[in-house]
């Protein structure tokens, strides 16, 4: 049996693309036993490469209001994934005054691929949401859980 935590928050730089991928991943694996969320430090807006990519294989990011980390309704998690270096500074930070524990995901932005050509840069998307998947489903084993 797995132990999993009560609530996690992803964070990244916007929550536009990468945190808001890896919240929705995780929801739709657990999000019947865990209480799932993401922000970014600073403000941003839903990338709509990260809405495509995610429509690809089932997840619909369409409806996701981004917001900061000062934005948060709660303050009561077991565990903050960070996954660019500002929002791990950021989490850090925050452990001053509560206690969870922290982990460091350094995921590539794919915003960063510049490219006219639309292919290529969905490509760097989808590439962010496979490493993500694939990360999640290992710290988040579904084994022996019966909520997918």
């Amino acid at each position: 049996m797995v132990d999993l935590p009560s609530a996690v928050l992803f964070s990244c730089t916007f929550n536009s693309i990468r945190s808001p991928m890896a919240e929705a991943m995780l929801k739709y694996l657990h999000g019947k036993s865990i209480f799932i969320d993401s922000a970014g430090v600073r403000d941003g807006e839903i990338d709509g490469y990260a809405i495509t990519v995610m429509d690809e294989i089932g997840i619909d990011l369409s409806n996701h209001k981004s917001k900061t980390i000062d934005e948060l309704e709660d303050s009561s998690y077991d565990l903050i994934i960070s996954l660019s270096p500002q929002a791990q500074h950021k989490a850090v930070q925050l452990t001053h005054w509560m206690s969870c524990d922290l982990e460091f995901w350094n995921t590539y932005d794919p915003s960063l691929v510049l490219s006219e050509r639309r292919e290529v840069v969905l490509e760097s998307y989808r590439q962010c949401r496979d490493q993500l998947m694939t990360r999640i489903r290992e710290r988040f084993p579904t084994s022996g859980f019966n909520d997918t």
